[in-house]
């Protein structure tokens, strides 16, 4: 019976998305015209390749986004360092992803957009691709991709495997239908316990769990010349990070500044949005509250008198982290869902974030229960948080060491990883399914 429903489900959203089809074009073209589709690669986005297939058996690894994408760059390098003859294409659906990761993969690793998930789309990227075996990050489970995958014979992988509680929650509902996609994948890795028991819950039996692949992540990285001049530019003024701040978090993080100025005289806020292309209209934000505001994308650097640093950049976190010692994580004051808080962590920061962590759930548990963060509710809450951070370094020093001993606290998660995907990726090497 489960099969059944399963199939029905399954028929009706193929069938829904077919009928979609134009729709979805018209929606893609929409994003385009709001710079959220890339022009000269829009093709990729409808599954025709921007590149030539190379030679030889083909892993195809993918992530939705930023961090999902940036946690599976250790894998990448070690599956490139065992299994050498194998080629390896990244692909990711945002176009901030495809420039970090345009400077950030390994030569020789191929990037593309990943296809809307449309039967047609999907057909056509895997029977150009043909990868041999498929490793998807978190919890990207696109029905027609992953059936398409099953078609050709292309053996799945989900590595990091994410499922919230208010996803197992909607999935529980149509229970058929999940375990049927979960069990498409060979191996499961779960990213925490819980995600486990979530996975297990909803049919996935094979599941197993190793630790959070985003553990095995280096420190970002950082540009010595202009860490060297940003430093010197802020000298010893008392100085604080905003980092990857959600639609409404720059107006708290502002407020937050107007607070700490009255008693930290020449604080320096640095403010850093998730989607740097909103940094005009922050910008403009912050003017507008008489606050003055530098920013990064127009070459600014801060003077005396800036108010706040707008680092509307990509790629350049590292740089900002080593650049305060006292951070808040965004997309944890409005209901995203957290941002990751295990990069500041790496790099000496005391870390506040805000109640909504829930794509963090069990790091930030823990760090919060062992003081490496703490936990602010609201602009006044925060501005709190930072002068107290500011002021005691004793209790500064501390938060920072725990965060840094928590970040390493499972530092052989990548071994056991890679243990777990080796059969599979010795399967690979010996693949049929090659270049056409």
């Amino acid at each position: 019976m489960s099969r059944v429903i399963a199939r029905g489900v399954f028929a009706l959203y193929r069938g829904t998305a077919h009928i979609a089809t134009p729709l979805v074009h018209h929606l893609l073209r929409k994003r385009l015209a709001r710079g959220r589709e890339d022009t000269a690669r829009f093709g990729e986005r409808l599954g025709r390749a921007g590149a030539a297939r190379p030679k030889g058996p083909l892993v195809w690894i993918h992530g939705a986004s930023v961090g999902e994408s940036l946690s599976a760059l250790p894998l990448i390098e070690e599956i490139q360092a065992r299994w050498p003859g194998l080629n390896i294409l990244v692909t990711t659906g945002t176009v901030t992803s495809a420039k970090i990761m345009a400077e950030r993969l390994p030569a020789g690793v191929l990037h593309q957009f990943v296809p809307v998930d449309l039967p047609a789309t999907v057909r056509r990227f895997m029977a150009y691709w043909r990868p041999a075996l498929g490793i998807v990050i978190e919890s990207e489970f696109w029905p027609n991709m992953l059936h398409a995958a099953q078609a050709q014979g292309v053996e799945l992988a989900l590595v990091n495997g994410r499922m919230s509680a208010k996803s197992f929650a909607h999935w529980n509902r149509v229970r058929p239908a999940i375990a049927h996609l979960l069990n498409l994948f060979s191996i499961v890795l779960a990213q925490s316990r819980e995600d486990l028991r979530h996975l297990r819950a909803l049919g996935a039996a094979q599941a197993q769990h190793f630790g959070n692949l985003k553990f095995a992540a280096p420190p970002l990285a950082a540009d010595p010349a202009a860490l060297a001049a940003l430093r010197t530019a802020i000298g010893t003024r008392p100085c604080w990070l905003a980092a990857s701040t959600h639609p409404g978090e720059e107006t708290l993080a502002a407020a937050a500044h107007e607070t700490l100025s009255k008693t930290h005289p020449g604080v320096l806020t640095l403010l850093a949005p998730r989607h740097p292309g909103r940094g005009p209209e922050i910008a403009e934000m912050l003017a507008a509250r008489g606050l003055r505001v530098a920013r990064r994308a127009m070459g600014q650097i801060p003077e005396s008198s800036t108010d706040i640093y707008l680092a509307d950049t990509l790629g350049e976190l590292g740089l900002l982290y080593r650049l305060s010692d006292v951070v808040f994580v965004g997309g944890s004051l409005v209901p995203k869902g957290g941002q990751n808080i295990l990069e500041p962590a790496k790099l000496n920061c005391a870390i506040l974030c805000g109640p909504h962590t829930t794509n963090f759930l069990r790091v930030s548990k823990v760090m919060a229960e062992g003081g490496a963060l703490r936990r602010v509710m609201d602009a006044a809450e925060l501005a709190e948080g930072v002068a107290a951070l500011l002021d005691d370094e004793p209790a500064r020093d501390a938060m920072i060491a725990a965060a840094d001993s928590y970040a390493q606290s499972e530092a052989g998660v990548l071994d056991g990883i890679v243990e777990a995907l080796a059969p599979a990726l010795d399967r690979a090497t010996k693949s049929t399914l090659t270049a056409i």
